[in-house]
């Protein structure tokens, strides 16, 4: 056997010099230090025998023996003690990481370079995870200077302490700091008690290793020569990530937001055997707790947690300018009095309590913003009435349906928008929860700019953390949605005009490796000053619109910016106050009356009340010839609102209602006319709800389908002596002309159909009566807005142009009320046209077989 092994305390519970990563899994080791190299799987395990837990033993032996033919090699290399060389301190400039895999001759060191401590008393070399350990795991943070040194040097560029040069105090008076990192191999022996030779979970050790890799791998970390290093510190050393020392966080620091009988939960886990690891593990890694644990996971999530407390500390005081916490296992799904998702500790707002206790004076506000996929309940819960904390998620909700769901205990509160804080955190919780999976860059940067920065800024806070969980990033199959490194990286630069910048990023889920280390490396190269990468902004969704519109409403009572076209709708009510649409409509009942137009009752009980007083007949409509039944949207309207405060006022709005004209024509013409309006909405006393969007298609059809059919079968259907009816459509109702066609054999008595259309067009098509498309193209007028899309097409305006679709004219102008104007000459010569057909003897024999 080639090496030896280092003495260290049997009380000493932390691996704090060396991690073992074979086929980008981390082995749990027990208790060894040291830098040796072992030839033989045998001697590795005789030689640590007598210091090894049993459960760490077994499972090392039964991975080894899975791969006999592989070769552990545990190359390090001593970097020197300041006695022994007068360099600068690498110690927060080289980042050196055990990264191991088998090779064709065995398991070989990728960088060559894996530093390690070598004895207990020796503070000034460096651990196998490239850090040295703070020398104090309480109180002031254990960077005081990015260079590891306190900042009251004697010399620029000196520590008092140790005489290496350092991070240069002219850089620092021109307040030029460098960008931060913090990583540990340690954090790696995380990993499942049940051991196999492939990936078995998502959150899997490789995650914070590939992140390190990209980060090198694209010159965020030095990598050069000694020599080099002094130029670098001397002359550029903001061009490089600075290391952030990470160590364990205290029990104290852990209660700040944890309950103790938590923390003695997880600590306990550290005794366990490796059958009873097994057994918690297949116990809790299903269902709403989705957790592995392991022999190593106490330490691992110890270092975790005090990696981020240190990541924030050190950009809290000004030691970085920001930095980003390469950290596992995450945090946001762990609630305060237990494990949950993946998390043991809740990272995040551990950091944020121990930042606002050491530096009341400098950060007493904190913003967290959550981008992971998966709504983050234990933050929310752990700040839901905390008002110096702000929390924003944005998440897939699903309506409660996506992780984590809806919990047990429906007292506490999900990730739904309208879970806005409680008592004097009221306000202080915003949940952008996405009806489903999906979504991509133009959601994310609209919630961005409509929700996330506008209350960022009236917030103003002292510290923004970012819990990063990259699972929305493009390619994560358990998120699906479509987020760009890019559109992260645009994130994070919006973010970081907030609280001067001091932004810090702590890694939480995204279990694509890919996806993780791209999206990971967009995020830190923003951090350190590149610009964000150009990119188009896709078009947002409708029902994601529709979600940021809600969001803004429930938001609108605790902000400011979240107030302009909001309305209290409890308070309308109480002030006597009417929907503008049930106002309008009462105006065109009035405006009619001089024709004598009634309404019509409509017996049935689903659509009585939506079409109440919506359903106007002139007197005498079942004695007419001739018959106009249209069908329309409710008048448009059209406002300038202020410049100044975005109030709308009366004399800047306007209503256009084209059907007017037409109604008045056909009253002067001896027609009977039906006018049915279709509201995109019916009122309803008990609605409160801020922002209501119209009815969607499938409700619209609905209603449409019962009232057109009953409308036929009991008025028209009946007049016989009417011979010419004509209908119309206008807006999204013209929906009521098909129903009616594909539903009744109605063509023998219709005369003519014109319909005007701004949105979708509806093909009529029957697999009962195959001569209606044909029918249905001969005798209608369908005038299609200028700027509608199947007129930009070629392949579209093909597909319009046939049968089913009607007789699609293109119109010179857009909007219903223009159409309806600028044609009103044309529609009128169709229906003469039409009624010549009719009574003129103008129609041939096989144009009457097709019209009966």
């Amino acid at each position: 056997m080639i090496g030896r092994l280092l003495q260290v305390p049997a009380s000493s519970r932390l691996i704090s010099d060396q991690s073992l990563t074979i086929s980008s899994h981390a082995f749990e080791i027990g208790h060894v230090a040291g830098h040796c190299a072992y030839h033989s799987p045998i001697s590795l395990l005789l030689c640590l025998a007598h210091i090894l837990k049993p459960s760490a033993l077994f499972a090392l032996g039964t991975y080894l023996f899975h791969l006999p033919r592989h070769y552990l090699c545990l190359s390090s290399r001593l970097v020197a003690n300041k006695s022994q060389t007068n360099l600068p301190s690498l110690q927060h400039l080289r980042f050196a990481s055990s990264i191991c895999w088998p090779g064709p001759c065995g398991i070989m060191d990728v960088d060559q370079d894996v530093v390690m401590d070598g004895t207990a008393d020796a503070p000034s070399i460096q651990s196998a995870n490239g850090y040295s350990e703070p020398t104090s795991k309480s109180g002031g943070s254990s960077l005081e200077t990015p260079n590891g040194h306190s900042a009251d040097s004697s010399a620029e560029g000196t520590s008092s302490k140790s005489g290496e040069p350092g991070y240069p105090e002219r850089f620092r008076r021109k307040g030029i700091l460098p960008t931060g990192c913090c990583y540990d191999d340690r954090m790696k022996l995380h990993a499942n008690a049940d051991f196999g030779p492939n990936p078995h979970h998502p959150e899997d050790p490789s995650r914070i290793e590939v992140i390190m890799r990209i980060f090198k791998k694209h010159g965020l970390l030095f990598t050069g020569t000694d020599a080099e290093l002094i130029d670098v510190i001397n002359n550029r050393p903001t061009s490089y990530m600075w290391r952030i020392p990470a160590r364990e966080a205290t029990e104290e620091e852990i209660r700040t937001v944890h309950r103790v009988e938590h923390f003695n939960w997880v600590k306990a886990l550290s005794t366990k055997t490796t059958h009873e690891l097994r057994d918690i593990s297949a116990m809790m890694d299903q269902g709403r707790e989705s957790l592995y644990v392991g022999s190593m996971t106490y330490e691992a999530s110890l270092i975790s947690a005090g990696g981020a407390i240190e990541t924030c500390k050190a950009v809290v005081t000004g030691t970085v300018k920001n930095a980003f916490a390469v950290i596992r296992p995450p945090g946001h799904h762990a609630e305060y009095d237990q494990p949950m998702g993946f998390c043991l500790f809740n990272n995040v707002p551990i950091a944020a309590k121990v930042c606002q206790k050491e530096y009341p004076d400098i950060c007493r506000r904190v913003m967290i913003l959550d981008w992971d996929v998966h709504h983050g309940n234990g933050i929310q819960n752990m700040f839901y009435e905390d008002p110096n904390i702000l929390y924003i998620s944005l998440h897939v909700y699903k309506n409660g349906d996506f992780y984590p769901g809806k919990p047990d205990n429906p007292m506490i509160p999900d990730g739904g928008m309208e879970q806005c804080g409680a008592g004097n955190g009221l306000g202080k919780n915003i949940n952008i929860a996405w009806h489903d999976q999906g979504m991509g860059d133009g959601e994310y940067m609209a919630a961005f700019q409509k929700i996330v920065m506008p209350i960022g800024h009236e917030f103003n806070p002292d510290l923004v953390i970012i819990s990063a969980g990259f699972d929305a990033a493009a390619g994560d199959e358990l998120g699906a949605c479509f987020v760009s490194p890019a559109c992260y990286a645009h994130m994070t630069h919006m973010l970081m005009s907030l609280a001067g910048g001091k932004v810090a990023v702590c890694l939480e889920g995204g279990y694509n490796l890919i996806a993780i280390s791209k999206s990971a490396l967009a995020v830190a190269q923003t951090l350190m000053g590149e610009p964000p990468p150009q990119m188009q902004i896709p078009r947002i969704s409708k029902e994601a619109s529709k979600v940021l519109a809600k969001v803004q409403a429930y938001q609108a009572p605790y902000w400011e910016c979240m107030r302009p076209g909001i309305i209290d709708v409890t308070e309308m009510t109480k002030n006597d106050s009417s929907r503008l649409h049930d106002v309008i409509r009462s105006s065109q009942k009035e405006k009619l009356s001089k024709y004598g137009m009634l309404p019509l009752y409509i017996q049935r009980d689903i659509i009585f009340r939506s079409f109440e007083n919506q359903v106007l007949v002139t007197k005498g409509v079942q004695s007419a010839k001739k018959l106009l039944l249209i069908v329309h949207d409710p008048p448009e309207l059209h406002g300038q609102p202020d410049p100044l405060d975005n109030s709308l006022e009366p004399h800047n709005s306007w209503v256009s209602d084209g059907v007017a004209k037409y109604i008045d024509w056909a009253c002067n013409n001896d027609f009977g006319v039906i006018d049915i309006n279709v509201p995109h909405y019916i009122t309803r006393t008990d609605d409160t709800e801020h922002f209501t969007p119209r009815m969607d298609e499938k409700t619209l059809q609905m209603h449409l389908q019962e009232l057109m059919c009953y409308i036929w079968d009991n008025y028209l259907q009946l007049y016989d002596g009417a011979d010419e009816i004509y209908l119309m459509g206008v807006g999204n109702a013209y929906l009521g002309i098909k129903v009616l066609l594909i539903n009744r054999n109605v063509r023998n008595r219709i005369a003519g159909i014109v319909n005007f259309v701004d949105g979708s067009l509806r093909p009529v098509k029957s697999d009962v009566d195959e001569d209606l498309s044909s029918w249905y193209k001969d005798n209608s007028q369908v005038y299609v807005a200028n700027d509608h899309a199947c007129w930009s097409d070629p392949d579209l305006t093909r597909k319009v142009m046939k049968r089913r679709f009607g007789n699609a004219i293109r119109s010179e102008v857009n909007g219903l009320a223009p159409m309806m104007n600028r044609h009103f000459k044309d529609v009128l010569r169709f229906i003469a046209e039409q009624a010549r057909k009719l009574h003129g003897g103008e129609t041939t024999e096989d144009e009457g077989n097709r019209r009966g």
